[in-house]
């Protein structure tokens, strides 16, 4: 360790994340300082009601509701942006760089909707943004791609991004409970929040999809470019049939160039269980890359929690303090001057799917359903259809088509056609299947 001055840093925010990095703080003091060269110090504290009580907090910091308390601090050099949302953060984030301030922030979806404004406004005030915990909570995804994994062509990005997606698929299937059950449970555990919806319908995911592809790909895209399905229509049955057939389904955001084209989705997938991807259970994440040189590497863990994306926002302030981040910053921005990828149409993507309807249980049925798929050049691989008792009142049966390799756009065709049958009840749900 040297003798440098301590590096004073703010938190905004104390919750989760916030009190999290005090605690490594606290109880990491010693290492900490000997990794980063300098002790990093706790001066200034920003919550919404100073009178709560604030474990790990070291005595004597100055813990306010006003942020002006920071910007006007010339003794912070670091700010940890830990505040959530768009609003105020972004607000905030203006205030910093135009202070002096270098800031290191967890927060996705500040990153993915003014990422680029932010970044650009930062290199015009030589400072610095690190945003590690944005994405994959406590995997090193954004230092993987843009410093270990430099001297490749990155081909491809497969991944699970939302824990609580998984969480809940992960649990459907283990414990044979529904849907709206699993969801419960995960708002009890604190995996889900009260108002679920970017978690389970695939938003999430995408905007953190959306970050990786700006940093492996030098190209921003936007969420309405590529396909994005949530989870919120999946039954048990879905599940389990996957199982049977051999696969796990999972939430999986890919990134793959195809011809020169980036290919992207955000979809439940059927993936093969003999895959780790498909292993990944629970709350973890888990990222697969592709580079020219160094092949497949896949990182995974904990993809969100206290500790886990604590010790990615540790990471940053360590990175400041030995001076990485101001190398890696450059890096950033001068990747993302580099030309755009032509995004591939999704209605060009060609993937085997998985089809799963309710419909009447009469003859005819199924004639119907294939003749529009035929004609929509569908090719069908494999048809189940579970034995319906013969004391059901309901009249309904669930039919199971899988078919061979066609494009989206195809499917989008059949799917306008087969809403039209008559004899379908309820909504329909199809999956990709990953090769």
């Amino acid at each position: 360790m040297t003798n440098s001055a301590p590096l004073n840093i703010a938190l905004i925010g104390f919750g989760t994340v916030g009190s999290g990095v005090a605690r490594i703080l606290d109880t990491q003091a010693a290492a900490i300082a000997s990794r980063a060269g300098r002790e990093i110090r706790i001066r200034r504290v920003v919550v919404r009601d100073a009178s709560k009580p604030r474990p790990f907090l070291p005595a004597g910091v100055n813990v306010t509701t006003d942020i002006a308390e920071v910007v006007n601090d010339p003794d912070i050099q670091l700010v940890a942006q830990l505040v959530g949302g768009v609003d105020p953060a972004y607000g905030y984030m203006k205030q910093f760089l135009a202070a002096g301030k270098d800031i290191v922030t967890a927060n996705k979806a500040l990153i993915y909707t003014h990422g680029a404004e932010l970044f650009q406004l930062a290199a015009e005030q030589g400072r610095t943004i690190g945003f590690e915990a944005a994405v994959a909570g406590g995997i090193p995804i954004i230092s993987a791609v843009t410093q270990a994994l430099t001297g490749n062509r990155i081909l491809s990005l497969e991944a699970i991004l939302n824990g609580t997606s998984n969480f809940i698929l992960t649990r459907m299937l283990d414990d044979k409970h529904s849907y709206g059950d699993v969801l419960k449970e995960a708002q009890a555990l604190g995996y889900a929040e009260a108002d679920p919806a970017m978690d389970v319908d695939g938003t999430d995911a995408a905007q953190k999809l959306v970050i990786l592809t700006r940093l492996a790909f030098s190209t921003s895209v936007a969420l309405n470019d590529f396909v994005r399905q949530g989870i919120d229509n999946l039954e048990l049955l879905d599940l389990q049939v996957a199982d049977d057939l051999g696969y796990k389904i999972k939430l999986l955001a890919t990134a793959r160039l195809n011809d020169g084209r980036l290919e992207l989705s955000v979809q439940p997938t059927l993936i093969r269980k003999d895959r780790a991807i498909a292993q990944t259970s629970g709350a973890n994440n888990i990222v697969a890359v592709e580079g020219d040189a160094v092949g497949m590497v896949t990182f995974s863990g904990a993809g969100a929690g206290q500790l886990p994306t604590a010790s990615a926002v540790m990471a940053d302030l360590i990175d400041y303090a030995t001076g990485r981040t101001a190398v890696t910053f450059q890096s950033i921005l001068r990747s993302a001057q580099q030309p755009s990828l032509p995004i591939q149409s999704p209605d060009e993507l060609t993937r085997r799917y998985y089809l799963r309807l309710n419909v009447d249980d009469r003859p005819h049925v199924l004639a119907d359903i294939t003749d529009v798929l035929g004609r929509n050049e569908i090719s069908i691989s494999s048809v189940r259809q579970d034995e319906t008792p013969e004391d059901r009142a309901d009249g309904d049966a669930r039919l199971v088509i899988m078919t061979h390799r066609t494009n989206e756009g195809r499917f989008r065709a059949a799917d306008a056609e087969l809403e039209k049958l008559a004899c379908l009840r309820g909504t329909s749900i199809r999956l990709p299947v990953a090769e």
